[in-house]
């Protein structure tokens, strides 16, 4: 059964990659995430006013505003450099490789910035997974369908506003409960790609059909599939399982974009793909000093929940996933 979870956690994960690629060839980035934040954001502040008042109770302004900007770094810049970056023509899978080294550098500055050091073994690893990240971003952009070489930088730029996310999450002293951070950042998001749609004249949508598929592909699957069996496979395998399994999404993503949109997926994506697995294999066994390392990838705390123990790398915060 474990198995069947984690298998159905990956692939509903790397969906979110393949949803933004369906989309990009039907709408621009800003009207898709609308509508995909506005249904999101209605249903979250429905559960919020049926079930979870009280989970916003002695919350302060400061406190949600810190969330809204969580929420602007790890779900709107994020996601939007990634929706942009496969609207430019970088492959789902580049894209999704590019994505999976921002815990390997946010451990890189867990040292100088949190005082949690990294290991000699993790540090390789984190070379390992940036040099995969280059070998299949040059085979991409070497292939016939490749995108400019600056467009390569665009997913790169969400990499580091999750990263600056992490960092800001991690120096906060209240944690807040999921449906908080959750609806803060879905309705910041949806405030924010709201404003851009309607003062770029793009709020419109389509009347594609894909449009639509989508958009619920997104919302349903990328979103409250994988964010449910995200805590599933959490609480019935722990924490670094779960954050080994979310290495696993660049290949998967990658193939499955070569199978659905005929990426390229040649000899120098297997290399590459291969480094990233590899980095993600060195890095969490190579936590060996005494001042470990926690991770929150895609997961926010709940108020008062203890810090956790283990070698493991600053991760994604907050509900920001393709």
């Amino acid at each position: 059964m474990n198995a069947l979870l984690s298998g159905a956690l990956v692939l509903s994960w790397s969906s979110g990659f393949i949803g933004a690629k369906l989309g990009a060839e039907s709408a621009p980035a800003v009207t898709l995430l609308m509508w995909r934040f506005l249904p999101l954001t209605a249903v979250l502040a429905l559960v919020v006013a049926l079930r979870a008042r009280d989970a916003w109770r002695g919350l302060s302004a400061g406190v949600l505003g810190r969330q809204a900007a969580i929420g602007l770094l790890s779900q709107s810049a994020y996601l939007f450099t990634v929706y942009y970056a496969i609207q430019l023509g970088v492959s789902s899978g580049t894209t999704a490789l590019i994505d999976g080294i921002q815990p390997l550098v946010a451990g890189a500055l867990a040292g100088p910035l949190l005082r949690q050091y990294v290991s000699r073994r993790q540090w390789i690893g984190l070379w390992l997974g940036v040099g995969g990240a280059a070998v299949v971003a040059t085979a991409d952009a070497s292939s016939a369908a490749g995108a400019a070489w600056w467009a390569y930088l665009v997913p790169f730029l969400g990499m580091l506003a999750l990263v600056a996310a992490t960092f800001l999450e991690e120096r906060s002293r209240t944690r807040v409960a999921p449906t908080v951070s959750m609806t803060v950042h879905c309705a910041t998001s949806t405030v924010l790609f709201t404003a851009l749609a309607v003062g770029t004249g793009t709020a419109t949508p389509p009347a594609d059909p894909s449009f639509w598929f989508a958009v619920g592909w997104l919302a349903l699957v990328a979103t409250f599939v994988a964010y449910g069996l995200y805590w599933l496979v959490l609480e019935r395998s722990g924490v670094t399982k779960v954050n080994t399994l979310m290495f696993l999404m660049a290949p998967v993503t990658a193939v499955w974009g070569a199978l659905a949109f005929d990426e390229p997926f040649g000899p120098r994506t297997v290399v590459g793909l291969g480094l990233g697995l590899a980095a993600a294999v060195i890095v969490h066994r190579g936590g060996t000093r005494s001042a470990r390392i926690r991770t929150r990838r895609a997961r926010p705390v709940r108020t008062g929940e203890p810090a956790e123990d283990g070698d493991r790398l600053p991760g994604r915060c907050g509900t920001g996933r393709a």
